[in-house]
């Protein structure tokens, strides 16, 4: 029988709506982040489809248990699937897989308080899907690139720390960003920032996820696949057709972590490509997490890829936009041939990418 999510902070003192945080999917981002925001003295409920994941943090005993060399917790908290789940939240942090977004906007709708918002702590180009279904004004951007793997229910490894933006749609900073703001830097990282550009910061990070989408073709991790010097002109191709493509529609690009995008822009020098993909590889090298989320998607978990919400997009607009995007056309492709079972994962992927 569905339960009222408790709003109890300790065993005297009740807490309204507004203080309340609602984490929609419980994986290696919704659970890191909320995690260490219930660590951090807030109340969090989370909800996801895995109900041994569920079972997992409800329990006292058991928890959710984050570990890795970054920072370690272990909690317990309030958690649901979204068909047992009742009442409404002011703040509600979206942590699915982007391929889910539409379903799950749907479905915390009925969730989500009047005067509340969403903020999608996703990859990808999310925040118009969500927009389409609670409404603009109820829609928060924001960036992540820390590092975390699932490993299994109650169990997330947290590999490493990365960028954190954080950025209302039209750029304003209100009152209510300003409030995520402090919740995120107090409670997990920070160093979190606000921006007036979400969008250059989500394009920018499509240009690295294309990279990492690449590098999920082949066996070798982040660092040493981006460390193969004979790949630099396909990481060169990858970033110039993203970088041309947000161009085209108006929106520019913000590095994080190494990636600095004028080093793929059209006319950027084989130096400045070969600079900042050293400076990635440095990010990467020292980090617990040594592949991608995609990688781990196909190799490990056997599932679909978020590929159609992240690269084929870039293809998309750049043909609306009279582009041709020739590597993550292929690229595209490429990962469904694995997904469908019909190529294997290897190195020499890569090499058919560049040349093909």
């Amino acid at each position: 029988m569905p339960r009222q999510a408790p709003c109890v902070i300790d065993d005297e003192k009740e807490t309204d709506m507004t203080d309340r945080i609602l984490i929609w999917g419980a994986g290696a981002i919704g659970g890191t982040v909320g995690a260490f925001l219930v660590k951090a003295g807030h109340d969090v409920t989370f909800v996801d489809i895995a109900a041994d994941h569920l079972a997992a943090i409800r329990d006292p005993a058991r928890g959710l248990a984050i570990s890795g060399p970054v920072e370690t917790c272990r909690i317990s908290a309030p958690a649901f699937l979204s068909a047992d789940l009742v009442g409404q939240w002011d703040h509600v942090y979206l942590c699915v897989k982007a391929h889910n977004t539409l379903a799950a906007a749907q479905a915390l709708l009925p969730h989500l308080s009047p005067g509340g918002y969403v903020v999608s702590l996703q990859n990808g180009l999310c925040e118009d899907i969500i927009a389409g279904v609670v409404g603009r004004e109820r829609t928060i951007g924001a960036f992540v690139n820390f590092s975390a793997d699932w490993m299994g229910p109650g169990d997330i490894m947290f590999g490493g720390r990365g960028a954190f933006v954080l950025g209302e749609l039209d750029g304003t900073t209100t009152d209510r960003l300003t409030a995520l703001h402090g919740i995120i830097r107090s409670g997990f990282e920070p160093n979190a920032i606000i921006t007036d550009d979400i969008q250059s910061y989500l394009w920018g990070k499509l240009s690295y996820a294309a990279m990492l989408f690449a590098q999920a073709l082949g066996q070798l991790g982040i660092a040493d696949c981006l460390a193969r010097p004979e790949l630099l002109p396909l990481w060169r191709d990858l970033g110039r057709e993203v970088f041309t493509v947000a161009a085209s529609i108006g929106v520019g690009q913000r590095g994080f972590n190494g990636f600095d995008p004028a080093a793929f822009a059209p006319g950027a020098t084989e130096q400045q490509a070969r600079a900042s993909v050293q400076a990635m590889v440095d990010f990467n090298r020292p980090n617990a997490k040594t592949h991608s989320g995609i990688w781990r998607d196909l190799a490990i978990r056997k599932r679909r890829t978020e590929v159609d919400v992240q690269v084929a997009p870039v293809v998309e607009i750049g043909a609306a936009n009279g582009i041709d995007c020739p590597r993550c056309r292929r690229l595209t492709a490429m990962i469904h041939e694995i997904e469908d079972g019909a190529r294997p994962m290897t190195d020499d992927n890569l090499l058919v990418l560049m040349n093909g």
